[in-house]
């Protein structure tokens, strides 16, 4: 793609010593990462996990969101929060700390945890993108769902699930039993959403919807129709909560701006989409991520 690529480094440290980032590739704990420069702004930076796109960073602009899956989980949370909220907000997945920094800035009162297997990777990320200091956003290694087992009941207003190995979330993140321990550490009204990369089979975008909607009474999708078709691989946001989701008229029109178009689905059309499958279940293979 003609980006600038600079040599492997031991440390990922600028050579002007301000530690910020350089493009090149990085080991880390579980492989490599890649950083390199968005070629159409020079302020961004494209960060690739064993070769497979994790995350984009716009150190002039949190707010700026190129992952459409992240721009939706964006406006489904803006639709349920105002400005002044005091969200606990759980990141399961950290990558870059992408949607960390930008709800650091959407809510400043925010209080967020990061959860990121890859110690390394998390050094890295601190140096490169001037995170948040704790208590705004504080990183912490470890696996996910071990983490969430050992979170005290209703600590949490918001929990976003992004976690991958390769292209695929690990089983032991999408089951009912993990689904009911998220549902354990939220508060009431608060929100369970996942990033799921769905295929055009939906089977398993379909048996999470089966799964969250086992444990919530509101549950909403938003994803672009030609995903919800079948048409071609993608993301599908898919979300629970006590309380109604996907229900406002300004998301609906907020998903239609931005690189890609989403529809959002609410609770009786996610129903009808997961309904011919059954909910997914711990067995006895180990739940390390």
């Amino acid at each position: 793609m003609g980006r600038q690529r600079g040599g492997r480094r031991a440390e990922g440290r600028s050579p002007r010593g301000d530690g910020g980032p350089v493009a090149g590739t990085y080991e880390i704990d579980t492989g490599t990462c890649e950083l390199e420069e968005d070629p159409f702004d020079q302020q961004s930076w494209i960060v690739r996990i064993n070769g497979e796109p994790s995350s984009h960073i716009d150190l002039g602009d949190p707010q700026a969101l190129a992952f459409d899956y992240m721009r939706w989980i964006s406006e489904l949370v803006r639709s349920q929060w105002d400005s002044s909220s005091k969200l606990r907000i759980l990141h399961l997945g950290g990558g870059a700390c992408t949607l960390a920094r930008a709800f650091a800035s959407m809510y400043p009162e925010a209080r967020q945890v990061v959860v990121e297997l890859d110690g390394r990777l998390a050094v890295l990320v601190r140096e490169w993108f001037d995170l948040p200091r704790a208590p705004l956003v504080r990183v912490r290694v470890g696996e996910a769902r071990a983490v969430t087992e050992t979170l005290t009941e209703n600590s949490r207003d918001l929990i976003i699930r992004d976690v991958f190995a390769g292209n695929s979330t690990p089983r032991p993140l999408t089951t009912l039993e993990f689904t009911e321990h998220a549902r354990r550490v939220l508060s009431p009204g608060g929100i369970y959403v996942v990033n799921c990369g769905g295929t055009p089979d939906l089977r398993g975008a379909r048996a999470e919807a089966a799964t969250i909607g086992a444990v919530f009474e509101h549950t909403a999708i938003i994803a672009d129709p030609a995903m919800l078709k079948g048409k071609r691989d993608g993301n599908i946001v898919i979300a629970g909560s006590d309380v109604p989701i996907g229900t406002s008229s300004a998301l609906a029109s907020r998903l239609l701006g931005g690189g890609t178009q989403a529809h959002v689905w609410q609770d009786q059309q996610v129903r009808r989409f997961a309904e011919s499958t059954t909910v997914l279940r711990d067995d006895v293979s180990s739940t390390a991520e």
